[in-house]
């Protein structure tokens, strides 16, 4: 059974395998998720190169289609290279996603999300979940979110993480549907009512240690994004905070992603691939600015390597505080 109280949100273009080995330097026992995925992309692009990761465990995958045959297949290839959940995207209102019959827009066809999810799950033994918002345009009251849930739950889920948000389909962009809809946490905490064998993970609006521990209160796990990824040391807050482990020291964590980079240069990767992941860390910290404007100017340069981190690093003033 996995521990789903705190996870990290799937995000297009940040949480790659070096973002989260980052972040499981910084969280022991938080819920990791891939980028989203396309099926056709898995089935059909370089199938070991979206799959790989690395001492991220416990980790999720995240697919988009809206063929159950084609997901299926997936699943069977996510199982098999060691995830131990997969999550299908019913929840991305991006104009590209929508175009492929995947994402938010999926809302609008319930039966078919169960029928993508009995493929998934009978294909495989990790449990499969759905990712959504509570609405997509003018389709947002309670009971539509409902009616979203239910054949979907009727058909066997029993996890599914919610951006308590609606979706604009068109007219907002990703980071406007992120922040101009509403939240309605209310949502989450009355569906959970709803289905108590179910779990109800709330995602959205989420950017503080403090209301994390206040929503968990009302809700079986919690989800956070883009505030963790802009400042990663937050993760290591939540883990102290919810989990009670100790914070680690900065400098340790630094040590060991270097000690990471270096293995990856080695293997032909590139330092930016790596180093854009550490440009929040020293959020709040004296010198953070210079920290990271050195990174963002340097880390792009052709043959940059893990000098560019320890010139950075040098410029953070009391370095090495756990806070």
């Amino acid at each position: 059974m996995l521990d789903r109280t705190l996870s990290v949100a799937p995000m297009m273009g940040c949480t790659d395998m070096h973002c989260r080995y980052l972040l499981r330097l910084l969280s022991p026992n938080s819920l990791l998720y891939s980028e989203m995925i396309a099926s056709d992309a898995l089935l059909h692009g370089d199938t070991d190169y979206f799959l790989r990761h690395q001492q991220d465990e416990p980790v999720a995958f995240q697919l988009g289609g809206s063929d159950p045959g084609k997901l299926a297949r997936c699943a069977k290839l996510i199982e098999s290279a060691g995830y131990q959940e997969i999550n299908l995207n019913a929840g991305c209102p991006s104009d590209r996603v929508q175009v492929g019959k995947m994402g938010a827009c999926l809302m609008a066809e319930p039966l078919l999300v169960a029928e993508c999810f009995a493929a998934m799950q009978s294909a495989v033994d990790i449990p499969v979940t759905i990712k959504s918002r509570i609405g997509i345009d003018d389709q947002d009251s309670y009971a539509f979110f409902e009616r979203f849930i239910r054949p979907i739950h009727e058909a066997g889920c029993r996890t599914f993480i919610v951006h308590a948000r609606k979706a604009i389909l068109k007219g907002l962009s990703p980071k406007d549907n992120r922040r101009i809809p509403p939240l309605k946490y209310e949502y989450v905490h009355d569906i959970q009512k709803v289905f108590p064998d179910a779990t109800f993970i709330l995602n959205g609006g989420l950017v503080s240690s403090q209301q994390v521990v206040k929503e968990l209160e009302d809700v079986k796990g919690v989800m956070l994004g883009r505030a963790v990824y802009g400042n990663p040391w937050l993760l290591a807050e939540l883990e102290a905070d919810v989990f009670g482990t100790p914070l680690p020291a900065r400098h340790e964590i630094v040590t060991q992603y270097r000690a990471y980079i270096i293995e990856n240069l080695m293997k032909g990767t590139q330092f930016k691939h790596m180093g854009k992941h550490l440009l929040g860390l020293f959020t709040g910290m004296p010198g953070a600015r210079a920290y990271r404007r050195h990174l963002s100017e340097h880390m792009f340069k052709s043959g940059a390597g893990v000098e560019c981190l320890d010139e950075a690093v040098e410029m953070i003033r009391d370095y090495g505080q756990p806070r």
